[in-house]
């Protein structure tokens, strides 16, 4: 019912004049200390109606969990992305995050609150020589079916540039759906659709599967 749902959206989405994206990720972690875990990621977007790959990605960092519900994470991410002359160059992201999760019931209520840097090889003015922040801030909550391993969850998410002069404003909104499905003890598959609103330099919506 998840994936007649997910195609659904997508055939919508195109039918818009707005974009239409896959995103295809996979992480990992493992414990290397008590309360100290180490994470990889990688990821392969894409863009124009999915006709195009916008970009790749590769993540690794750690993890510290400081009581059972707390946690501090700092991560590297580097990127390679299409930029204006529709050729590919690195981006340099580094993330610093504090989450912390709440169950209640069946379900687990989380927010996590993280600055993101980010430098460009890519240089178009002078404002590209400078590294950028956004503060993000996800809330997010997962339902667990107690007889079954299919977990539904939703989130929202803002980017918030900081350390800049443009005062408080939203530059991006992330609202998304999906559901994950516990495969072993320690795998799981996830699928979702995320609706994504950009509003500089000018509005322009993102449908990604």
């Amino acid at each position: 019912a998840l994936l007649i749902l997910l195609i659904l959206v997508a055939r919508i989405a195109y039918s818009q004049d707005d974009d239409f994206g896959l995103g295809f990720g996979e992480d990992v972690n493992h414990e290397i200390i008590k309360k100290m875990d180490i994470e990889f990621s990688g990821a392969l977007r894409t863009f124009n109606n999915s006709s195009q790959i916008e970009e790749t990605f590769l993540e690794g960092g750690l993890q510290y969990n400081f009581k059972k519900y707390i946690s501090l994470s700092g991560s590297y991410r580097l990127t390679s992305r299409v930029e204006d002359d529709s050729k590919y160059y690195f981006r340099h992201k580094l993330f610093l995050g504090l989450k912390a999760t709440i169950p209640s019931g069946n379900f687990l209520l989380s927010g996590r609150a993280m600055i993101q840097r980010t430098t460009k090889t890519y240089i178009e003015d002078e404002e590209d020589l400078s590294a950028y922040y956004y503060g993000r801030i996800k809330l997010r909550a997962e339902y667990d079916f107690p007889a079954f391993p299919m977990s539904p969850y939703a989130y929202y998410e803002p980017f918030i540039p900081i350390f800049s002069d443009s005062g408080f404003q939203i530059d991006r909104n992330r609202f998304s759906a999906g559901a994950k499905l516990k495969i072993t003890v320690r795998s799981s598959m996830e699928a979702g659709y995320i609706f994504q609103r950009d509003f500089q330099p000018h509005i322009s919506d993102r449908n990604i599967i």
